[in-house]
């Protein structure tokens, strides 16, 4: 095996993880124990971290063959946990295959291959179809959010996939959602469940506002002046309502982000990066964003429209309240509208009349150079405090991407800011800084 104690506390350095939570330690050593093994953890509790480490154990350094697949069912999961991997500092090169960037780009990453592989149900399926890689040196098979990715839509691609290798030694199976069936394709015989959702912590408040009228665009404005100002999540069911609301919200002065099916895949990370960083307290979503995206710590997430399965009303509850912190999910309720049994009786919130949340004091810049371009965190803080003239409060968070990265700077410095540090030499590449 290719990783001993020594480097694992190495890797919990890199990652500044003093030491592993309870599950992650459970985890851990029945992954490397067992040949099977399903994992039902609350969102937010590391299972990413707790898969990852017996996987990593297991590599051969000296193969120069794919030996891990992840499969995750959506592209934002694949890249975080791509993201993950690549900040453990293993010395194993990863990559993520998914919708919407061309399957050249892939094609390019994968000829020197990866150990550990990730990918979307209909990406991985389109590149084994093309025989783009070779199946015969992948031992361990992960289906993370599995309840997702065996869903009726991706079951034909996972059954193609699942078919297609031949020697895998070991299943990982993860979620936060219990008793989904798990179908016989999958090949589980005798497998070991380690069951962590009962322990959920009670951080979490729920309580429902009720709207005058049908429509709740107003109702909602009242709720964000009432929240002022804190992170969270406000999930809608379709993303046409998104437009509609974030119309809404716009024609207000409220600033927001908003994240979906149908938006382009630049789109949705710059989303997700201006949420991270501060520049958007708001994020509109559709249930895309109750699971498996990497988001801030919030403080609240709200139900626009009621979700119509319960699993969608835990999964969404469960971006809030997460490990040891607190969080509130409101319900807004429409005249005439009924709450879903699954729901139940939750107090009411009464919102008195508020001035609207101030707009953000981050804004966020797009810098053309990234990993490849040998270029550090570092090396980026050192443009905007040397050359920029920024003093430390004045800089937030530097996102760091394989070709570019994004850095949240203070509103009121950017106007003396963009001269200063556009078309500098970053390393040895002359980069571009334009606000996103």
């Amino acid at each position: 095996m290719s990783t001993s104690t020594k480097s694992q506390e190495a890797i919990l350095a890199k990652l500044g993880i003093e030491e592993l939570n309870p599950m992650q330690v459970e985890s851990q050593t029945a992954i490397t124990a067992n040949k099977e093994v399903i994992l039902l953890s609350p969102t937010g509790t590391g299972k990413t971290l707790a898969f990852l480490l017996p996987l990593i154990n297991e590599l051969d350094e000296n193969l120069q063959e794919i030996q891990a697949l992840i499969i995750v069912p959506s592209r934002e999961l694949a890249i975080q946990i791509e993201q993950v991997m690549r900040e453990m500092g293993s010395g194993f090169k990863v990559n993520a295959v998914y919708g919407g960037r061309t399957g050249s780009k892939d094609r390019l990453e994968i000829k020197h291959r990866p150990a550990v592989l990730i990918g979307t149900p209909g990406r991985v399926a389109d590149h084994l179809r093309r025989g783009a890689f070779d199946t015969r040196n992948i031992k361990t098979l992960v289906l993370d959010e599995f309840d997702k990715s065996l869903e009726v839509g991706f079951e034909a691609e996972m059954k193609e996939i699942i078919q297609k290798l031949p020697r895998v030694k070991k299943k990982v199976l993860t979620s936060a959602t219990q008793g989904v069936e798990i179908p016989d394709f999958v090949g589980l015989n005798d497998s070991l469940t380690i069951d962590f959702l009962k322990g959920k912590s009670n951080n979490l408040e729920i309580k429902k506002v009720v709207s005058p009228s049908k429509d709740k665009l107003e109702t909602l404005v009242e709720l964000l002046a009432h929240l002022n100002g804190q992170n969270g999540i406000v999930f809608c069911n379709f993303k046409d309502s998104i437009q509609r609301v974030s119309d809404f919200l716009a024609s207000k002065n409220i600033s927001h982000g908003t994240f979906y099916g149908g938006m382009e895949q630049v789109d949705r990370e710059r989303g997700l990066i201006k949420f991270r960083n501060g520049t958007h307290n708001i994020l509109l979503a559709t249930d895309l964003a109750a699971r498996g995206i990497d988001v801030p710590e919030l403080d609240f997430i709200i139900h626009y429209h009621l979700p119509l399965k319960s699993e969608e009303f835990t999964h969404r509850n469960g971006r809030t309240a997460r490990m040891n912190s607190n969080g509130t999910a409101y319900v807004i309720q429409g005249k005439g509208e009924d709450l879903p049994d699954f729901i139940g009786d939750v107090p009411e919130e009464v919102l008195e009349q508020l001035p609207l949340p101030k707009p953000s004091e981050w804004s966020t810049l797009f810098i053309s150079g990234g990993r490849k371009d040998k270029i550090s965190k570092g090396d980026i803080a050192g443009l905007f405090f040397k050359q920029g003239g920024l003093t430390k409060d004045q800089l937030g968070v530097i996102e760091l991407k394989t070709d570019c990265a994004f850095v949240s700077v203070k509103s009121n410095s950017l106007k003396g800011l963009l001269p200063q540090v556009n078309n500098m030499r970053l390393k040895k590449k002359k980069v571009r800084v334009s606000v996103v």
